[in-house]
């Protein structure tokens, strides 16, 4: 189910599958700024910060919010050794399942944690002390699914940060535009654009969506992305068939 290329077509389950995850990481992003006032997908957000807190000769503020994007990074090696390790060539059944069910879980305990008051007042100034297990979770979660998401497509789609994706669009557009291409290859780059302004389309969406259910129910929030994560896992396994595990190296 997870394992396709951008630049061919798949039935439109997979595309929905994809736009979903698009959808929870938008959730996900708006609930981390809503609670804390960080956007927990953006590790270039938290190396700014720490170059702030170097200038103002804050060592241990600047390691404090840097070890921060590591959990974003420690996701994304969990999630490789899942679907690409040793572990992925031992498995029975879809290599991705687990990673979503990971995701599901660590959303679900944010849901409940916050519920019962450990990272502090939602929607409160970010103080590092009540919120790093906070953005811990939700840099771990976006980790697991961005690098899945990106095993799976063969590295041409991200679904937990825009910049890359809109990058590509621009200049898939001036391919299309002004790059010659005909035939199967002005079909394909179509394609692929389309994909990616979809994909803008459903992070968006899903911000707006968690605007909503995080003003209602604050913490509880980010019961609905969790139970995203949950179905995607569900799929994956369903997929299992379909998605048997091709050993990277050929």
């Amino acid at each position: 189910m997870f394992d396709h290329s951008i630049h061919k077509s798949a039935p439109k389950r997979v595309y929905f599958d994809w736009f979903l995850l698009a959808f929870l990481a938008g959730h996900v992003n708006v609930g981390g700024y809503l609670a804390c006032h960080r956007f927990v997908t953006h590790v270039t957000g938290f190396a700014t910060l720490a170059g702030i807190e170097f200038y103002h000769f804050n060592l241990l503020g600047a390691l404090a919010v840097l070890s921060v994007p590591a959990y974003f990074f420690a996701g994304v090696v969990i999630s490789g050794y899942l679907t690409e390790g040793n572990f992925a060539r031992k498995i029975q059944g879809n290599r991705f399942a687990p990673v979503m069910g990971l995701v599901a879980g660590m959303l679900a305990a944010v849901a409940i944690l916050g519920w019962f008051n450990v990272f502090g007042q939602f929607g409160a100034p970010a103080e590092l002390g009540n919120d790093y297990l906070l953005l811990a979770l939700l840099c771990g979660a976006s980790g697991l699914q961005n690098a899945a998401i990106t095993s799976a497509s063969g590295s041409t789609v991200r679904t937990t940060h825009l910049t890359g994706l809109t990058t590509d669009m621009g200049l898939g557009l001036v391919r299309l535009v002004w790059g010659g291409l005909d035939g199967p290859h002005r079909e394909n780059e179509f394609r692929a654009n389309k994909l990616r302004a979809a994909t803008i389309l459903a992070f968006i969406a899903g911000g707006a969506a968690g605007t909503f259910s995080y003003m209602w129910f604050s913490y509880l929030g980010f019961l609905l992305p969790a139970g995203i994560a949950l179905y995607i896992s569900h799929e994956a396994k369903q997929g299992k068939k379909a998605d048997a595990y091709v050993d990277p190296s050929g």
